[in-house]
């Protein structure tokens, strides 16, 4: 079955997470119940039509729901993105993001699936300036970094025709309201408890909305390979945090900075990962991403940039505007 160049069903993995939850919301719009997705099977929040419970290193039940809906194409967004728990826990970091990922790519390349994978910036260590390309060579820092790296082995391995695409922050909402970047930075301040944040870790974060758009393109295409999927506006932690603190009319005092190396070696943390996709620009155009914020105003200027509040004083309503 075929909706406009999109075969279906469409399969999307890691509906907890913020691209995946995203998505779901996007095509089942879209295509209905044509559309499925995947939630772990101890995540019994996630309960909707269409959502179906099921582990992707589970290789049994997943063969038999492939068996069982013959997907035509899949978004591939599962795996475990928490540094800390990668870090102590590496068989479940490699169980998830590897082993999961190679049943899901096999049953792509099984039933002839469309099939596009979301890997992250941080299979990169980080140098001064990032601006990293599709031709440098991972070196990550991290065990979700080295995982997410053997994953994209996996996929470009097993199945030709996939296409995989290196993320970096995804800006929307999420399922429980923790699992996203601002999510986390939010609660924190909503709460007046501390958010420290890191001068020297950079990333080039885009709207979850932009990203949509683009897995709906890329399901009509043959598009392969790996690429850079990072948006035009290169961002510390700490200055994310300041738009948060400020957007949302939070006390700034809350804002906590240093370099990452201050914060200690668990988990460790990358430096300037910011990603260069005039790769994928030349596919689609410089105007596929918009930058984040959408708003020049927006981009902090110094380290006490989020002290001022002279055009607005914020409010937690106002921070939809970053998410959308």
């Amino acid at each position: 079955m075929q909706a406009d160049g999109i075969r279906l069903p469409l399969l999307i993995t890691g509906l907890a997470g913020v691209p995946g939850y995203n998505a779901f919301s996007y095509f089942r719009e879209q295509l209905g119940d044509a559309v499925m997705a995947l939630r772990q099977r101890n995540n019994w929040r996630l309960q909707d039509n269409g959502v179906m419970a099921c582990d992707t290193d589970d290789a049994e039940s997943l063969d038999a729901l492939w068996a069982e809906h013959q997907f035509g194409s899949v978004l591939s967004f599962g795996g475990s993105c928490r540094l800390k728990a990668c870090e102590l826990d590496p068989e479940m970091a490699h169980r998830v993001n590897v082993e999961g990922t190679r049943n899901v790519a096999r049953n792509a390349a099984r039933y002839g699936a469309r099939m596009v994978h979301l890997s992250t910036d941080l299979v990169f260590a980080g140098r001064p300036g990032g601006g990293y390309t599709e031709q440098d060579v991972p070196d990550p820092v991290t065990m979700y970094g080295k995982t997410m790296v053997a994953g994209e082995a996996e996929v470009l391995e097993r199945h030709d025709q996939a296409c995989v695409l290196r993320i970096s922050l995804p800006m929307g909402t999420s399922f429980n309201g923790h699992a996203g970047a601002i999510d986390w930075i939010e609660s924190r301040f909503s709460k007046d408890r501390p958010a420290t944040l890191y001068y020297d870790e950079f990333r080039t974060p885009t709207y979850v909305d932009c990203m949509n758009r683009l897995y709906d393109r890329l399901l009509r295409m043959t598009v392969s390979g790996l690429f850079h999927a990072g948006g035009p506006q290169s961002l510390s932690l700490y200055q994310i945090g300041q738009i948060v603190n400020r957007v949302g009319g939070y006390n700034p005092d809350m804002l906590k900075g240093c370099p990452r190396h201050a914060a200690g070696p668990m988990p460790p943390r990358a430096g300037d990962v910011s990603m260069d996709s005039s790769k994928l620009l030349s596919l689609f155009g410089d105007d596929l991403f918009e930058p984040w914020p959408k708003h020049p105003e927006l981009v902090p200027q110094h380290h006490d940039w989020h002290y001022d509040r002279r055009d607005t004083a914020g409010s937690p309503e106002e921070i939809l505007s970053l998410l959308t």
